[in-house]
C-alpha cells in the first residue's frame, strides 16, 4: 500500500507526515467496517486474531485495509465461539485469550478498541518513564472521559488540539467499550460502525477492571509481543460479582 502501515504514521516523531484528526476517525471507521465484513458478512465468521496498527495498511486516500491474516480463525456460522491455542500480540489480547476459554469474535473487538486508544494519542497504549515506572494510557483517560473533561487534552500532542471533541469523545467512549472485560457487554463491530457514523448513541462505559490490573501489575507487563502458545501465567482471576453486562448502545 502507498502509505505503508497504521503503525508507521503513529509511531514516529516525523512533524510533515501527521496523520490529522478527521484522517483518523474515517481510518477508524474504516477499519470497523471491514472487521464488520468479517465478522457477519462473510460466508464464514472471519476471526482475524491480530488486529494492531501494524496490520491496518493505508492506500493512496488513506484508505485502511486489514492486513495479515496469518493468525485468523475461520469460525462456521453454525457456531458461535472455537476453543483455540492463544494467538495474537501482548496489549491487544482479550482476557479470554488470556485464561484459555473459547474466543468469539468480540477478541477482535477488544483488540480494535485498545487500538482506538492509539489512534487518539499516537503513542503506544503502555510507555515506560524515565524512573522505569509505566504510563497505561486507557488509565490515564479514564477520569477524563467518565467526567466530562478536557478531551482534546489526550489527542495526539502533534495535532495541537484541533480535533471534534465531538468525535473524540464518541471514539474513547466506544474504546472502553470495546475493552470490557465481559464479552457480553462489548459491541458487536455493526454497533461500532453505527456508532462512529453517528446514526447509534453510545453511553458512558463502565472502567473495565482489566485497566486497573494492567495498571497494578506494570512489573510483569509486556506490552508488544507475537505469541502463539498459551500463556499461563498470566492469567488473572476476576470476581465479576451477579450484576447484568451493561449495554453499550441507547
Amino acid at each position: 500500500m502507498p502509505n505503508g502501515s497504521l503503525h508507521s504514521h503513529l509511531f514516529h516523531e516525523k512533524q510533515d507526515d501527521i496523520l490529522n484528526w478527521e484522517t483518523r476517525y474515517q481510518i477508524a471507521l474504516g477499519i470497523a467496517r471491514g472487521l464488520v465484513y468479517l465478522h457477519e458478512k462473510c460466508r464464514h465468521c472471519i476471526i482475524h486474531c491480530d488486529i494492531k496498527p501494524e496490520n491496518i495498511l493505508l492506500d493512496a486516500d488513506f484508505c485502511p485495509k486489514i492486513a495479515d491474516f496469518g493468525l485468523a480463525k475461520v469460525v462456521g456460522r453454525e457456531f458461535s465461539r472455537v476453543l483455540t491455542t492463544i494467538r495474537g500480540t501482548r496489549g491487544y489480547l482479550a482476557p479470554e485469550w488470556l485464561a484459555g476459554v473459547a474466543v468469539t469474535a468480540k477478541a477482535d473487538v477488544f483488540s480494535y478498541g485498545m487500538m482506538l486508544f492509539e489512534l487518539v494519542t499516537g503513542k503506544r497504549n503502555v510507555e515506560q518513564n524515565e524512573d522505569s515506572s509505566f504510563t497505561f494510557f486507557p488509565n490515564l483517560a479514564a477520569s477524563v472521559v467518565m467526567e466530562g473533561g478536557d478531551i482534546l487534552s489526550l489527542l495526539d500532542s502533534r495535532l495541537k488540539r484541533e480535533g471534534s471533541v465531538d468525535q473524540v469523545t464518541r471514539i474513547c467512549k466506544v474504546a472502553y467499550w470495546c475493552i470490557q472485560d465481559e464479552v457480553d457487554s462489548r459491541p458487536t463491530m455493526s454497533q461500532v460502525e453505527q456508532i462512529l457514523e453517528g446514526s447509534l448513541d453510545v453511553s458512558n462505559p463502565p472502567i473495565p477492571q482489566s485497566v486497573q490490573f494492567f495498571c497494578d501489575d506494570t512489573e510483569n507487563l509486556v506490552f508488544f509481543e507475537s505469541s502463539s502458545t498459551r500463556c499461563s501465567e498470566i492469567q488473572r482471576n476476576s470476581s465479576n460479582g451477579d450484576s447484568q453486562p451493561k449495554d453499550a448502545c441507547s
